[in-house]
């Protein structure tokens, strides 16, 4: 559990840090969720920071939270969203995976969904996991692991 002094110390230096990039950036600190410490980033500038396909803000939460860990010993993780790119991520996995689903219980035919991250591929297994009549299952090896749609027996 993180003390109000390892939030202070969180917030201070995730400042510092995107000070010191020189990015024009306003911070929002959310209320801690389980461990996770969300922070939302708005920028004129939210392709450079985000990377294609997310890689770079992967990459900078990567990177703060193993600068965090070397001065707050408590677990914690980082949840980083410039402009709401995660949300609107989130957003368009759930409505790719409902689509999928239906198509593949609508023909009986199972569908094969592009290679993607275990985070992305995480978020559509469980969006589907309460329905009955489709199974999911991711195949493959990285970074090429697709998932798979089936029609449930």
């Amino acid at each position: 559990m993180l003390t109000r002094e390892d939030l202070e110390i969180i917030k201070s230096i995730v400042n510092e840090f995107f000070q010191k990039t020189t990015f024009d950036v306003e911070l929002e600190f959310l209320p801690e969720k389980e461990e996770t410490i969300p922070i939302k980033i708005k920028t004129e500038e939210p392709q450079i920071l985000i990377g294609e396909g997310g890689q770079t803000l992967s990459e900078i939460q990567h990177l703060l939270r193993a600068i965090l860990k070397k001065k707050i010993s408590a677990s914690f993780y980082i949840d980083l969203d410039i402009n709401d790119y995660k949300k609107r991520k989130i957003e368009y996995l759930k409505e790719l995976a409902k689509s999928a689903a239906d198509e593949v219980a609508l023909t009986g035919q199972e569908k094969q969904l592009p290679a993607m991250t275990a985070y992305e591929r995480r978020i559509i297994h469980l969006e589907l996991a309460g329905r009955e009549n489709i199974a999911t299952e991711s195949i493959g090896r990285e970074p090429e692991r697709i998932l798979v749609i089936k029609p449930r027996p």
